[in-house]
């Protein structure tokens, strides 16, 4: 997948002859024409990006090759689940996961609060490629309807890890921008970390200071996709996977379960429910909250596309400041973002 996006990214930007973070096109207002006759007198001697010399040499003013970036990401999204596996855990039992297949669920989400770090490099005037460090927490929902209503919240602290690419160049008056990254997310509760693949692309135009042709402040239209590692497992507490509304509610819940089971369930569903669904409830019943659930299932974005705005502020080649947030769909996102770049 990794090098299949590379490959792609590559091909097309080799296309596009005015690759520039900053000015998009060749076109130069008069009162910046001094300031881009001095760029193409730069002896630019750093080896990061290749080719930076020539870009000088055109009059494009390129952004300095390394940087570091703080990033604030809040994300909220819809979750489809399915192919649900339940065990349990009890001082007189050990049920192994077992397929639950007539479970129905209503709407599930999660919500994630991460700061992370993303050191970068310009390999090349239109190609940049980044790591992703970060720490956050998150919060996942998820509501059982049938055969019982039953609300799971999840709260738990996640670790982050990944690497990225990023390819820009001009197209006339307005840039382009294609970024795909993949992460490693660790929940402190899960057995295995969650794999997330990620693909933007953007539309975006610059305007330049007056007098400081350094300094330019940027918008952006665009559309991001989100893919998630469908395959989850992992453990834990009935008390810490069970809000207290739950608990006050357990004799309705027992009531709801046994409904169904004597009056609804077929012969093949009570025979899945004695090893799963049954304990689990008599475990809510008897307010056993140190009994452990084990889980299995498989999960999906609600909805893979959202579209985007942002903008970038960019003070002088060293700071910049941006923010951009999730618009239309299913998921919603807000970033803020602090950028220092430097030359080696």
């Amino acid at each position: 997948m990794i090098r299949s996006t590379i490959l792609i990214l590559i091909t097309a930007f080799l296309f596009i002859q005015k690759a520039n973070a900053q000015y998009p096109t060749t076109k130069i207002k008069d009162k910046h024409q001094a300031y881009t006759d001095s760029l193409k007198q730069v002896t630019y001697d750093n080896i990061f990006p290749v080719w930076g010399q020539k870009a000088y040499q055109k009059g494009f003013d390129i952004p300095y090759p390394t940087g570091v970036m703080v990033n604030y990401v809040y994300v909220k999204q819809g979750l489809i689940i399915d192919n649900m596996r339940l065990g349990l855990q009890t001082d007189n039992l050990d049920l192994p996961l077992t397929s639950v297949n007539f479970i129905e669920f209503g709407d599930n989400y999660t919500t994630a609060n991460t700061v992370m770090i993303r050191p970068d490099i310009w390999i090349l005037p239109f190609l940049n490629v980044y790591g992703l460090f970060g720490k956050g927490n998150s919060k996942t929902e998820v509501n059982l309807k049938f055969p019982i209503e039953l609300k799971s919240i999840v709260e738990q602290e996640v670790r982050t890890t990944g690497i990225g690419l990023t390819a820009a160049g001009g197209l006339g008056p307005v840039w382009l921008a294609l970024d795909a990254n993949i992460t490693w997310n660790k929940p402190e509760l899960l057995d295995d970390p969650v794999e997330v693949k990620t693909f933007g692309i953007r539309f975006g135009h610059n305007f330049v200071n007056k007098s400081k042709p350094y300094r330019n402040f940027g918008f952006w239209v665009g559309a991001m996709s989100i893919s998630l590692g469908s395959n989850t497992v992992g453990e834990l507490k009935l008390n810490e996977a069970l809000p207290p509304e739950t608990w006050e509610r357990a004799d309705q819940i027992v009531a709801a379960y046994d409904n169904w089971y004597d009056n609804t369930a077929t012969i093949p569903q009570k025979v899945i429910a004695d090893q799963t669904l049954g304990p689990l409830v008599q475990a809510i019943g008897e307010a056993d909250g140190e009994a452990v659930i084990r889980y299995g299932l498989d999960k999906s974005t609600k909805q893979k596309w959202n579209g985007i705005i942002g903008a970038q502020y960019q003070h002088n080649k060293n700071w910049m400041f941006r923010t951009e947030a999730g618009v239309i769909g299913d998921r919603k996102m807000f970033l803020l973002s602090l950028n220092y770049r430097f030359l080696l």
